[in-house]
Order: C-alpha cells, then sequence, then structure tokens
C-alpha cells in the first residue's frame, strides 16, 4: 500500500543523496529516545534547499495514513483484498512467537513482517502468547459483523479500518488483552513498530468507538512515535499535523519532518528539506510528506 516516490532530477542537479527507507525500520533499542518540536515550514526553507513533488488529487485516498471512520469511508478504488492472503494457508508468514485464531485471518505480507519483526522483539521479554484474531475483512463480513454487533462495536461495511487492510486485531492466548501480559506489552512498545492502539479507553469521545485493547493500526514511523508521545489518536494527529504544518522529532539516529500539504487538485508542491521521503494521503483533503535522515 505504501507509495514511494523519489526524485532523481532534483538529485542530480543539488547532489542530494536520496535513499529508499530502510524496510524494516521496527529494530529500535528500548533505550531510544524521542524528542520532537514543531518548525515554521519558512524557517527550514530558508536553512536548506528542497525539491519539488507533483501531487493529483488521487494521492489523498492513498497511504497508510487515511483516516477510516464513520464519517471517512475507504476511499474508492483501494483493493487491500489483492494483498491480503490466507495466514493459515501461507505457513511462512507464521512463527513460534504468535498463533492464529483460525483459517479465515487475512492479511497481507508486508504487514506480516512488521507483526513478525514486534512480537520476536516481545519474545525476549518473555511475551509469548500473542493470538492473531482479525486482519483484512471483506465488505461481505464486516457488513455480517455490522448486524451482529451492532453500532456500538461494530462500523458499517465500507467504514471499518479491517476493510482497509491496515489494522489487525491482536490478543493472547492466557487472558483478556485488557489484563493480559501481550496487551500490556502492546500498549506500551507497538508504536516502536509503526502501530498504535487505534481505539484507547480515554479517547471514545473521538474515535466514537468503545475502548478496544486488542486493535492495533498501522501508521508508521514517525507517526506512531508522536502520537505516542503526544497522547494522541489518529482524528487528532491529523488535526494536529494541519494545525502545525511541520514537526520534527528524532528516533534512535534517525532525524524525521513531517510535513502537511492541502491539495485541491493536481499541482506541485514545495519541500523544504532533502531526505529519503514517503507521501501518504489522509482520506481528507490533503497529503502527509515525510522526511527521513540518518543522523549517523
Amino acid at each position: 500500500m505504501k507509495k514511494w516516490f523519489f526524485c532523481f532530477f532534483v538529485l542530480l542537479l543539488l547532489g542530494y543523496g536520496f535513499n529508499k527507507f530502510k524496510t524494516d525500520m521496527s529494530g529500535l533499542p528500548n533505550e531510544s529516545k524521542l524528542r520532537m518540536e514543531s518548525t515554521n515550514m519558512a524557517e527550514t526553507n530558508s536553512q536548506t534547499d528542497g525539491f519539488t513533488l507533483e501531487v493529483s488529487q488521487e494521492m489523498i485516498f492513498q497511504g497508510d495514513l487515511l483516516l477510516v471512520n464513520k464519517d471517512h469511508p475507504v476511499p474508492d478504488g483501494l483493493n487491500p483484498e489483492m494483498e491480503a492472503v490466507s495466514l493459515v494457508r501461507n505457513p511462512e508468514l507464521i512463527d513460534g512467537f504468535f498463533g492464529v485464531i483460525d483459517n479465515t485471518v487475512e492479511l497481507s505480507p508486508w504487514m506480516m513482517d512488521k507483526f513478525r519483526a514486534m512480537v520476536k522483539d516481545a519474545a525476549e521479554e518473555g511475551v509469548v502468547h500473542f493470538l492473531i484474531t482479525s486482519g483484512y475483512r471483506n465488505e461481505v463480513k464486516q457488513e455480517e459483523l455490522y448486524r451482529t454487533k451492532g453500532a456500538e462495536l461494530a462500523l458499517p461495511a465500507g467504514y471499518s479500518e479491517h476493510n482497509l487492510g491496515l489494522s489487525m486485531d491482536i490478543g493472547s492466548s492466557q487472558a483478556q488483552m485488557s489484563h493480559a501480559p501481550e496487551g500490556e506489552w502492546l500498549k506500551n512498545h507497538s508504536w516502536k513498530y509503526g502501530f498504535v492502539l487505534r481505539y484507547p479507553e480515554d479517547k471514545t469521545a473521538v474515535t466514537g468507538i468503545q475502548f478496544e485493547p486488542w486493535h492495533f493500526r498501522y501508521v508508521g514511523l514517525p507517526h506512531s512515535a508522536i502520537m505516542w508521545e503526544k497522547n494522541l489518536v489518529l482524528e487528532e494527529y491529523l488535526d494536529f499535523l494541519k494545525e502545525q504544518k511541520s514537526v520534527s522529532t528524532t528516533i534512535g539516529e534517525d532525524n524525521y519532518q513531517v510535513f502537511y500539504y492541502q491539495v485541491t487538485g493536481n499541482h506541485t508542491i514545495a519541500v523544504p528539506v532533502q531526505g529519503e521521503y514517503e507521501i501518504s494521503g489522509n482520506n481528507q483533503d490533503g497529503v502527509i510528506v515525510t522526511i527521513r535522515k540518518s543522523a549517523g
């Protein structure tokens, strides 16, 4: 689902190197410190030359930061079912650090790569009883769940993150997630691997969904880290980016800058700094450009 864009023309003109983000950014040491600050885009632009990107209206509806809730359905044209596969029927995606509840659970291989890296590190701390209970759902399954559980516990077809393919329900084979070591570990560490607890207990007024200690959403770094540090759910984080326009943070040895741009039709945006970058829409009105530079 990720869309990567490389500005080779600017690379040749300015002599800056663009390298693809590491495919696995999960290996953050436990002692990594998170530092962030808001930055003024005009001030950033005065410090260094940046590059330009061509953006289109369609890009609002692509990427890992799409907001999907009762007011924002899964965008038309996305096909997460093309990437999702049965975990049971693809045993190479499963290792000894977690179980799968049945053969109906589907997720994309790249999501499983992120999840496996996370639970492998949890296992090193003795937390080993993870159980995946749900992943990608098509709209038929979601509508059936909505009719069964009702509006307080489920969303209608097309309005659930499970229809997007970026969420998974994670349980424990030992206890309910609200009391299990697996739930506590994910609550405190999942941000290091790009995941967030999507429906926290103290944010029900914002999300409109009751506390779900099992529901985790992939948003990627550094977004998960900023959301964790500032105690923001996705709705709040996207509003925060619109307000700030630019946010900087350091995770481990990587420096990140995140920029929000409103998009109205096809046009060119000026990104004020060089670096490896990723772009995602918000499923509302704009795109988020994330720049990463290694401090090493």
